[in-house]
Order: C-alpha cells, then sequence, then structure tokens
C-alpha cells in the first residue's frame, strides 16, 4: 500500500480538526447524557466505516478488508479498558461534568503515545521479520493471562504507573478540582489540579494496553498507515463508548474469554506468518477469514455473557422474593440485566 506523505498529512489534520469540533461543541462541562453519546458514538462509528469503504474503493479490497478487522479488534480490545476508566474515574472521584473534558484529552494523549508505539513497531517489523514470534507469543501468553484472570475472584483494582507516582510525587497538587483548569496559581506558587493527574492516569494506562493490541492488529496487516487509522478511530469513539455502556460493562461477563479467544488467534496467526517467512510450509489465515473470526467471537461472547446476567438477575430476585428483602436499586439494576439480555437476544435473531 503506496501511502503518499500528503495523504499521512492530511489524515493528521482532518483527525485533529474533528477533535477539534469536538472539543468546541462540548467546551462546556455537562453530564453526558445517554442520547448525546448515543449520537456521538454513531458518527465515530460511521466515519469508521465510511474511511474503509474509502480504502476498499481506492486501495483495494485487501486493505479493505485490513482496516475493518484491524478496527474491530482494537474497538473490541478498548473496550476492556473502559473497566480501567471506570476504576480511575471512582479512585480520583471524578465529578461527572468533567468526566467527558477527562476522557477527551486522556484519549489524545494516547492517541499520540501509541503514534510513538506504531512507528517503532512498524521500523521493527520491516527489519526483523523474527519479531513475529515475540508478538505471537505475547498475544497468547495475554490470552492465557486473561483467562486465568477471568477466573480469579479478586476484584479488580486501579493500580498507578510509574509515571504518575512520579508526577504525584514532583508536583504540587490541590485537593480539589478547580473547574476544567490543570494549573492553578495560589500564594504565588504553581499547583496542578486533579484534573491533569487523572489524564494522565487516562492516557498512560491506555498506553499499557496497547502493548496488546498493538502486535495484535499488526498480526492482521502490517501496514502502517490501516494500524494508525484504524487505532486512531478506534480511541476517537472510545469517550462515547464509556458514557454508553458503562453501566453494561458488569454485564459482560465473558467478554475477557472472548478476547483471550481473539487474541490468542492473532497470535497462532502470527507464528503462523512467522513460520511461513522462514521457509516452512503453514496454512495461511487470510483476512476475511481472520475477520469472520473476530466478529462470530464478539457476538457469541456479547449474547452468552448477557443471557449468563439474565439468568443470575432472575435467579436473584427469585431470592429475595422468597426471603421477602428485595431492595428496590437492586431489583432495578436485575431488571435492566434482564431487559439487557432480551434486547442481545433479539438483536441476533
Amino acid at each position: 500500500m503506496d501511502v503518499s506523505l500528503t495523504t499521512w498529512i492530511v489524515t493528521i489534520v482532518v483527525l485533529l480538526a474533528l477533535v477539534g469540533v469536538d472539543l468546541v461543541i462540548n467546551r462546556k462541562p455537562h453530564e453526558v447524557t445517554l442520547k448525546e453519546a448515543s449520537l456521538w458514538g454513531i458518527f465515530w462509528v460511521a466515519l469508521a466505516v465510511i474511511f474503509g469503504i474509502g480504502v476498499w474503493i481506492f486501495s483495494g479490497a485487501q486493505y479493505g478488508g485490513e482496516f475493518f478487522a484491524g478496527f474491530i479488534t482494537e474497538k473490541s480490545l478498548s473496550v476492556d479498558n473502559l473497566f480501567v476508566f471506570v476504576l480511575i474515574m471512582g479512585k480520583f472521584a471524578v465529578p461527572p461534568q468533567y468526566q467527558q473534558r477527562v476522557l477527551l484529552v486522556g484519549v489524545l494523549l494516547a492517541l499520540v503515545l501509541r503514534g510513538i508505539f506504531i512507528g517503532l513497531g512498524a521500523a521493527v517489523v520491516s527489519t526483523f521479520s523474527w519479531v513475529f514470534f515475540i508478538f505471537g507469543a505475547f498475544l497468547i501468553w495475554t490470552a492465557w493471562k486473561l483467562i486465568k484472570e477471568a477466573q480469579s475472584d479478586e476484584e479488580e483494582e486501579f493500580e498507578e504507573n510509574a509515571v504518575l507516582r512520579y508526577v504525584e510525587k514532583v508536583a504540587p497538587t490541590t485537593k480539589e478540582y478547580r473547574g476544567t483548569k490543570l494549573f492553578v496559581k495560589e500564594h504565588g506558587k504553581r499547583f496542578v489540579t486533579p484534573m491533569l493527574i487523572v489524564m494522565i492516569a487516562v492516557g498512560t494506562t491506555d498506553v499499557l494496553f496497547a502493548l496488546d493490541s498493538i502486535p495484535a492488529i499488526f498480526g492482521l496487516t502490517q501496514e502502517p498507515y490501516i494500524v494508525f487509522t484504524a487505532n486512531a478511530f478506534a480511541l476517537m469513539g472510545l469517550r462515547q463508548l464509556y458514557f454508553l455502556i458503562g453501566g453494561l460493562l458488569k454485564k459482560l461477563v465473558y467478554l475477557s474469554y472472548g478476547l483471550s479467544v481473539i487474541l490468542g488467534f492473532i497470535g497462532v496467526k502470527l507464528v503462523l506468518e512467522a513460520l511461513h517467512g522462514q521457509g516452512v510450509s503453514t496454512p495461511e489465515i487470510g483476512i476475511p477469514l481472520s475477520l469472520g473470526f473476530i466478529v462470530a467471537t464478539l457476538a457469541v461472547t456479547t449474547v452468552l455473557s448477557l443471557r449468563k446476567s439474565k439468568k443470575d438477575a432472575l435467579q436473584e430476585l427469585a431470592d429475595a422474593d422468597a426471603a421477602g428483602t428485595a431492595p428496590a436499586a437492586d431489583a432495578a439494576d436485575s431488571a435492566d440485566a434482564v431487559d439487557s439480555a432480551d434486547t442481545a437476544d433479539s438483536a441476533v435473531k
């Protein structure tokens, strides 16, 4: 795929312009409604689909398929980020009206850092073909680790990374939020606000997730332009996804299993490609098969998760009715779980 410097520049400028429009429209801090999150979410997904169709038309079905496979993979892996974002928002007690700004700036920071990772990854891949053995083994190990974590009964907690610990150590920080300000000056001394700290937390934590998502997408395509744009479109809609399915996250009980299957599949694909590059005759896993496998895995994972949530919710309601101690809030949550599962079943049918 021959991508000119002009195309790269135009793509980045357009993405930045869209982010700028988003910032202008949402410049006033406010609590995001379901309708707003839905409209923006549809906008970013539609934009990604249009872009993918453009790649398909102008560069061929192979590259178009690679973009869609990469975008869907990155989008599904980014859902796992949302669990941690929820923990971060809770740990730093971010007021609801500021969460949108935190996520937007945090995601932008993550996109810049991922761009650096993608550039380094592309350089390594083009120079050392054996690196696919490392990428493949890492993804298979990550898949196994996800399964072990899913089977663990321990509740996930947010752990600060080295960058965040360093910033908190060297930068005097105010105790309270000061609107959307990142820095304030008091008594002649400059302070950072919790807003800056939580933005760094979101951005740097997302980069840790990129350690598996970037090798995963390199397993689907070795074109840096497709890797970057697929990551960009997946990340740009992540903020809306947070508000849209935040309450649904806890119902996706089998998500880790689904993601582990996808990562394991791509890991095996990378190892087979690495063996093929060394002259070993191996089966070839094409993009149509990869795309179909990823979509099918996500669909099955979602349906099974919501059915399990529905079954558990019905059991909780039955137990509570038998004991005569069903709290109104718990009953409402259980009813929501049942409704979500019914909706998923109807969509699949």
